[in-house]
């Protein structure tokens, strides 16, 4: 670990490991993502608990197509009243990092950019100048749907960035992975990954395993639920493969479990012999959740996952009397969402794999308010 690093005996620095050996003792840290498409409601949602928190990570800048960054969180603003700064100076009066994510998800133009020496520097130096420019503690890296074959060239970005970054933080948000026998009934013959973990423990100092919209990704726990219906965000018991799966290659005091505070409602098709098809409709927010439910007259239900759900079949009303044959026979539908109970089950599970911390996505002023009584303080 390089950052915040005492040596008091000259001779532990050469030894191996002494790094680590030399940091202070773990603490829990407690991370979130400000969205910049509500930035002014979750600035205010967090301003008052920022006693909360590690660190807060500005959801931030865009890499554009031709690897220059985009700033759509206004980060760079001048104005001391920008929304910006305003959390800038909040944050530094708690001792609170500010990490701002970089994020990417074009996947032709992360290959381009990566796989080229002189445009991957350059990616390489526009972040580091930016950080140390602009004063922030770090960089949270989030680069999505890469395709597997730049996986080493993302390796020599982040060890590149790494080098650059002196005693700046380096965060990198990844996708969960689990077991290869949880996601497919037969192997296939090859298959592989966009993301190095061995690289990522390396050159990363925080590593945010993104561990939510698992949908019907795991097959071992769709086919545990009994033909129940199915669709979690983040089932407590697939989090858990996702970091000891994680954990076999990166220090789980690196590793930090990403947890939501959302949900999705879909269309709920029975399958012909067992089980549903989920035709996604829409993200929401437990508000949204909560307000439907008490609109049909339906009382949530806490589900195996440990998350809120519900079932309920929608209406409709035919445009001319008597023209119901006209119409399709409505589909059920389900809503399913992490409350704060939720995510006190994933601050209990992080403390008991003895991981880093969590970190939030998302923190916009429409997570469950009961959020703010299960978080941890600093």
């Amino acid at each position: 670990m390089r950052r915040s690093l005492i040596i008091v005996v000259f001779f532990i620095a050469s030894l191996p490991g002494a790094a680590h050996a030399a940091t202070k003792a773990a603490s829990f840290e407690v991370s979130g993502w400000i969205p910049y498409w509500r930035m002014a409601t979750g600035t205010n949602d967090v301003l008052p608990h920022l006693h909360n928190f590690t660190s807060v990570m500005p959801f931030g800048y865009v890499v554009q197509n031709d690897g220059s960054l985009y700033d759509a969180f206004n980060l760079n603003a001048s104005s001391s009243t920008s929304t910006a700064n305003i959390l800038r100076a909040a944050a530094k009066a708690r001792n609170v990092r500010v990490v701002p994510t970089v994020m990417w998800s074009n996947s032709a133009a992360i290959s381009n950019i990566l796989s080229s020496y002189p445009k991957r520097l350059a990616l390489e130096d526009a972040i580091a100048n930016l950080v140390k420019e602009q004063g922030f503690a770090g960089i949270d890296i989030d680069f999505e749907n890469k395709p597997a074959e730049t996986r080493p060239y993302f390796s020599l970005f982040l060890k590149g960035l790494y080098a650059r970054m002196g005693q700046k933080w380096v965060y990198c948000s990844i996708e969960p992975r689990t077991p290869p026998s949880s996601a497919f009934d037969v192997m296939p013959k090859k298959f592989d990954y966009a993301n190095d973990y061995v690289a990522i423990n390396k050159y990363c100092d925080r590593v945010q395993i993104m561990a939510y919209d698992q949908g019907a990704v795991d097959l071992r726990l769709n086919s545990a639920a009994n033909s129940k219906p199915y669709i979690p965000v983040a089932d407590i018991a697939w989090v858990k493969k996702v970091v000891n799966y994680a954990a076999q290659t990166i220090d789980r005091k690196k590793i930090v479990i990403g947890v939501p505070t959302y949900g999705y409602e879909y269309d709920l098709i029975p399958l012909s012999q067992q089980g549903y098809r989920y035709d996604l409709n829409w993200a929401l927010n437990p508000s949204y959740a909560l307000a439907l439910a008490r609109e049909l007259g339906l009382t949530p239900t806490r589900n195996s996952a440990g998350e809120m759900s519900f079932v309920y079949m929608p209406t409709t009303t035919p445009a001319i009397a008597g023209a119901a044959a006209a119409f399709p026979v409505p589909t059920p539908r389900i809503v399913w969402w992490s409350d704060a109970s939720a995510i006190a089950d994933k601050i209990r599970l992080a403390r008991t794999l003895g991981v880093r911390g969590i970190a939030i996505f998302k923190l916009d002023g429409g997570e469950d308010p009961g959020l703010w009584n299960v978080l941890p303080k600093k």
